[in-house]
C-alpha cells in the first residue's frame, strides 16, 4: 500500500464516488448560495420554452440535478456492460460529477441536460450492436433516442453522421440498419407532427428544423463569456492528455474495447470542433461533451501508474477546485 502512487489510491478506493458526491453536493450548495441572483443564458427555441413553461427556479436545478445523478449512474452501468475500463470502476462517475460541479451555471436546467441523457441512452444501445448478425433493432432504438434528444437540443442532429461512422467501424452498419436508423431517428418527428397538426400549431413541427438551419458567424469565442473558455480550454486538455493515451496504449485493451474508445474519441472531437465554430452552444454541449470525457480520463487514471500519470492526476484534481473558484469569480464580477 506504501508502495502504491495517489492515483491509484483515489482511483480504486470505495470510498471516491461517495467523497466525489460529497464534494459535488457541496459545490452545488455553495453555488447556489452565491449566485442566487445571476441570471443565466436562455436559449429563444420556442419547442424547449413550451416544455419548461414557467417552472420556478429551483426545481428546474432539482430536476438538472436528478439528470445529472441519473447518467453518472448510467456511466456505471455502460462500464459493467462493456468493460471499457477493464475493471468495474466508479472513478467516470466521480470524474462527471465533480466536472459539473465545478461548472456553476450548468447546474440549471437546459436542453442540453436532457439531450445529453438520451445521448448516453443512445451510445448504451449503439454500443450494443457491435458485431451483431440483425443490428436493425439496435440502430432503430439508439437513433430513436437521438431523435428524442435533438428535439430539445436540434443541433444533435448534426451529429448523426458520426453516430453512422461508429455503426460502420463496429460492424453494425448494413443497409437495413440504415435505413432502421432513419426510421428510428424520424419517430419522434411523427410524433411532433401530429401534435402539432392536432393542436393547429405547426410552427412547433417548423421549430426544430428552423433551429438547426441557424448557422452563426464563425468568431472564434468572441463576445462569448470567459468562464466557458477556461472551461472549454480545461476539458481540451483533459481530452487530449486521455486521448493520446488510449491511442497509444490501445495494443492493451481488447478489439471491441479499441473500437468503443475510437468512436468516443471521434465523437467528443467532433464536439470540440462543433463548439469552436458555434461557441454559443457550448453551454448546451457541454453536458454531452462531459460523457466522453469522463470515460476516456477515467480510463487513464484506472490503467496507468507512472509518475507523469501521478502528477497530472494530481494536477486535475487541482484544476477542479481551480476552475470553481474561477468560474465563481468570474460570474459574481461579472453580475
Amino acid at each position: 500500500m506504501r508502495s502504491r502512487r495517489l492515483q491509484n489510491r483515489i482511483t480504486t478506493g470505495r470510498l471516491t464516488l461517495p467523497v466525489a458526491i460529497l464534494i459535488s453536493v457541496f459545490f452545488w450548495i455553495l453555488s447556489n448560495a452565491l449566485l442566487p441572483e445571476v441570471s443565466v443564458e436562455r436559449s429563444g427555441y420556442a419547442l424547449w420554452q413550451t416544455f419548461i413553461g414557467n417552472r420556478i427556479s429551483w426545481g428546474q436545478s432539482l430536476i438538472s440535478l436528478v439528470l445529472y445523478a441519473t447518467i453518472g449512474y448510467f456511466l456505471i452501468e455502460l462500464n459493467n456492460a462493456f468493460a471499457i475500463i477493464r475493471m468495474r470502476a466508479s472513478v467516470q462517475t466521480s470524474i462527471y460529477f465533480l466536472l459539473i460541479a465545478c461548472c456553476p451555471m450548468m447546474h440549471d436546467l437546459y436542453a442540453g441536460d436532457i439531450a445529453s441523457a438520451a445521448y448516453l441512452v443512445s451510445l448504451f444501445l449503439l454500443f450494443k450492436a457491435y458485431q451483431r448478425s440483425a443490428p436493425m433493432s439496435m440502430l432503430f432504438y439508439s437513433f430513436l433516442f437521438i431523435g428524442i434528444g435533438s428535439l430539445f437540443l436540434p443541433q444533435l442532429m448534426l451529429f448523426i453522421p458520426v453516430f453512422w461512422i461508429g455503426a460502420y467501424n463496429l460492424q453494425a452498419l448494413t443497409i437495413r440498419s440504415f435505413f432502421a436508423s432513419i426510421i428510428g431517428w424520424s419517430v419522434p418527428y411523427w410524433f411532433l407532427l401530429g401534435h402539432s397538426y392536432f393542436y393547429n400549431e405547426m410552427n412547433l413541427f417548423y421549430q426544430p428544423f428552423i433551429e438547426l438551419s441557424t448557422f452563426h458567424p464563425v468568431n472564434l469565442f468572441q463576445d462569448v463569456p470567459l468562464w466557458e473558455i477556461v472551461t472549454f480550454c480545461y476539458l481540451f486538455v483533459l481530452y487530449l492528455v486521455s486521448s493520446i493515451h488510449c491511442l497509444v496504449s490501445s495494443y492493451d485493451d481488447k478489439i471491441q474495447t479499441r473500437a468503443y474508445l475510437h468512436f468516443l474519441i471521434f465523437a467528443n472531437f467532433c464536439f470540440f470542433i462543433y463548439i469552436l465554430l458555434q461557441p454559443m452552444f457550448a453551454l448546451q454541449l457541454f453536458p454531452i461533451l462531459l460523457i466522453g470525457i469522463s470515460i476516456l480520463v477515467g480510463h487513464l487514471f484506472v490503467l496507468t501508474n507512472s509518475r507523469a500519470s501521478n502528477v497530472f492526476f494530481i494536477s486535475t484534481l487541482l484544476g477542479f477546485i481551480l476552475l470553481f473558484g474561477f468560474n465563481i469569480w468570474t460570474v459574481l464580477s461579472n453580475s
